[in-house]
């Protein structure tokens, strides 16, 4: 017993090294996370999941512990490690997000300690670290990154579905024409917040149930078909809906009845990955209990007391790293902008100190200007995924309510929102990105896809804002002066 206690003792006071060290590396991220959930721009519903972990963490705590590794303490330490070495990237390259994974790593590691797996209440610290993950605003990097392929797939599946019922239909990409009606898989349809829904349960029932291996990794292949297959079903609903307006009197783009469309064939999708592990709730999680065993470690207390001490001044140096983001954007040649516009002499705009700053560190530029009740934002750059975004990004942050209108195909594709200002004001938003390599789109998503395969290419964001009251003709007249100014490339929609 007098062995144990000294071991005990020896492993609090180097806990708290750790302890201190962990929480030094940890802040920042925090802060970042924080302020992710808090800022509209985002729109995280990461505080959700994160309360969430919170709850299944005290509803295993409060079972009796009925076993504890001998290897708890050393799979922590590991863990932390892991998570500084992780923490170090994400100071060097100056990227956030693998600050929050690092967070994940470290929940993990606290799940080991607290013994979760072994209560008489189990979750698995694996699950309940990886449901941490969805937290961290993943949603909108899966949309950036992942969005364009999965809108290809929500409407490959939405065009075979639809032709099994409408003769008039005509697919083409991410467009689709039902009976004449337009309909088009824009990024917000493209399924990411289905797919994020749906393997949040996924990873919740693991954690829950803690499946073996195999069955966990074919239910997760399943929940991500399951997610693509009703997403493609919703977006056959809605299209239906759009060329049936007139019979059956209902709008289905508006609220809530385009929610509860899709929040209902979410819950149809989840039917059979519920019905798996419901059915297999005394199969896999129950684990044979183990005789309660206390491990001895075979370091000294010296050399435990100096690897905390060394672990202290470790997460340090790491949070003291000069931040060089990876992602800069090479010198490119500025586009010189019209001094006149249809008959407007321009009238220049300086950047806010926010955005020289952010400029200066991650290269690119930015240009503002107004050509009479049209303002413009020309923004240049080699590195898309940090420097392009739709308006909703940074007019929700800077208050606005912005709402998705549509697409504009001609003379070049252009997306379109609607943005209320705090003050009662109200603005259309035109945007359109254009790469060097002649490619022109309106959805930043496909942007970044494109540039994935052209990674040497440079891309222009030209966004317009006009008040929304402003004479449709005038509009279009600046509008389509500032795209021929800039030889921007013009498409058409061809539909067969």
């Amino acid at each position: 017993m007098r062995k144990y206690l000294n071991n005990m003792w020896r492993w609090n006071i180097a806990a708290i090294g750790f302890a201190i060290a962990s929480l030094i590396l940890a802040y920042d991220p925090v802060v970042w996370l924080i302020n992710s959930w808090r800022d509209p721009s985002y729109q995280s519903t990461g505080l959700i999941y994160a309360l969430l972990v919170l709850c299944l963490v005290g509803w295993s705590l409060s079972g009796e512990k009925t076993e504890q590794s001998r290897k708890a303490k050393y799979d922590a330490l590991l863990l932390l490690a892991v998570a500084a070495l992780i923490r170090l990237a994400s100071q060097v390259m100056a990227i956030n997000i693998l600050g929050g994974f690092a967070l994940a790593l470290d929940v993990f590691a606290i799940a080991c300690l607290l013994g979760l797996s072994s209560r008489t209440r189990p979750i698995s610290p694996f699950w309940i670290s990886t449901l941490f993950l969805f937290s961290l605003p993943l949603e909108r990097i899966a949309q950036r990154i992942l969005g364009y392929p999965m809108q290809e797939f929500s409407a490959f599946g939405a065009c075979q579905l639809l032709g099994a019922f409408f003769d008039e239909l005509a697919c083409q990409g991410i467009r689709l024409q039902v009976q004449g009606q337009d309909v088009l898989v824009d990024l917000p349809c493209s399924g990411t917040q289905s797919l994020m829904l749906c393997m949040a349960s996924y990873v919740t029932l693991n954690a829950l149930y803690r499946p073996r291996i195999l069955h966990a990794a074919f239910w997760g292949i399943a929940t991500i078909f399951l997610a693509l297959i009703g997403n493609a079903i919703r977006i056959s609903i809605l299209a239906a809906g759009i060329a049936n307006q007139e019979y059956i009197g209902i709008n289905v783009m508006d609220q809530p009845i385009h929610d509860v469309i899709g929040y209902v064939t979410i819950a149809l999708s989840l039917v059979p990955l519920f019905w798996f592990y419901k059915s297999h709730q005394n199969g896999d999680g129950q684990r044979a209990a183990k005789t309660l065993q206390f491990s001895s470690p075979k370091l000294k207390t010296w050399q435990i007391n100096t690897a905390s001490a060394g672990f202290v001044l470790l997460a340090i140096v790491i949070v003291s790293m000069p931040r060089q983001a990876l992602d800069v954007s090479r010198q490119i040649p500025v586009l010189e902008l019209p001094q006149i516009l249809s008959g407007t002499h321009i009238q220049t705009l300086e950047l806010a100190p926010l955005e020289r700053a952010y400029f200066s560190q991650y290269g690119g530029t930015a240009q503002k200007a107004t050509y009479g009740p049209m303002a413009i934002t020309l923004v240049q750059t080699s590195s898309p995924l940090r420097h392009l975004h739709s308006p909703e990004d940074c007019l929700r942050g800077l208050g606005y309510d912005v709402t998705f209108v549509g697409t504009r195909f001609e003379p070049t594709p252009t997306a379109i929102y609607r943005a209320a200002g705090p003050d009662g004001s109200l603005w259309r938003v035109s945007v359109t990105f254009v790469s060097s390599t002649g490619y022109a789109t309106s959805n930043v998503a496909e942007a970044i896809w494109h540039w994935l395969q052209f990674p040497d290419s440079e891309w222009n964001s030209i966004q317009r804002i006009t008040p929304w009251q402003l004479n449709n003709g005038t509009r279009d007249t600046y509008e389509d002066a500032i795209i021929a100014a800039l030889d921007f490339p013009k498409t058409k929609f061809e539909g067969g």
